[in-house]
């Protein structure tokens, strides 16, 4: 077992894994229980999405429906390394760069969407 996950460590991208795992579990648990009110530490939260109520309750489902896609996308892309055997410092900086790139997605589609579904807002 351990020749398997020394193995798995040395051929997958760790930070878009790790990252893609971590993106998951929060989405799930906060479509699992999403933050009733209106808040400043719990949830997706920006200033388009605390207008009210209405707003702030579609961008954390929107939210997490999009950061279960964006993790999914990391994870699978962490495999990648099987076929490209990069070197390892390549891996880090691909690895960071595809993390920014992923949060940044989650940003702009759903504040998109936020202006999408409430152009009066």
């Amino acid at each position: 077992m351990e020749a398997i996950l020394n193995y798995l460590s040395e051929k997958i991208m760790i930070i878009p894994f790790l990252i893609g795992i971590i993106f998951t579990a929060t989405a799930l648990i906060m479509l699992r229980f999403p933050p009733k009110k209106i808040n400043y530490l719990y949830g997706y939260r920006t200033i388009a999405s605390m207008k009210n109520q209405q707003v702030w309750d579609f961008s954390q489902r929107y939210s997490g429906i999009k950061m279960i896609q964006v993790g999914l996308v990391l994870v699978t892309i962490s495999f990648l390394n099987f076929f490209l055997d990069l070197a390892e410092g390549l891996q880090v900086g691909l690895g960071l760069t595809l993390v920014i790139l992923a949060c940044l997605y989650l940003f702009f589609a759903t504040e998109k969407a936020i202006k999408k579904n409430f152009p009066k807002e």
